[in-house]
């Protein structure tokens, strides 16, 4: 797998803002500084945009890059900063064994 970034697990429900849908709930269980998956994406396909609020960044923009089953994989419009990125992960996974190691 040639992924850009490492993927951290993360049990992370969220209501994000969906440009055409309005508000979704969706949950996220996995993160990166470039993006991340959600498990329960039926109503969302590859382009579609949405605003997610995350802890330590606030509201970040992203996109869907593809689509399998009811999961999708989301790409942010920014990568987030290193050290936030490490805040948001300690703040969303307390459990450090869960954690990647750094």
């Amino acid at each position: 797998d040639m992924r850009r970034a490492a993927r951290h697990p993360v049990d992370y429900p969220v209501i994000v803002e969906h440009f055409e849908h309005g508000d979704l709930k969706l949950h996220v269980c996995n993160l990166s500084a470039h993006g991340f998956m959600v498990d329960d994406s039926h109503h969302l396909a590859r382009g579609d945009r949405i605003i997610i609020r995350l802890p330590i960044v606030g509201r970040i923009e992203a996109y869907v890059i593809w689509t399998r089953d009811s999961r999708a994989g989301f790409q942010f419009e920014r990568i987030i900063r290193l050290d936030d990125f490490i805040a948001i992960i300690d703040e969303l996974q307390p459990n450090p064994r869960l954690r990647r190691p750094r």
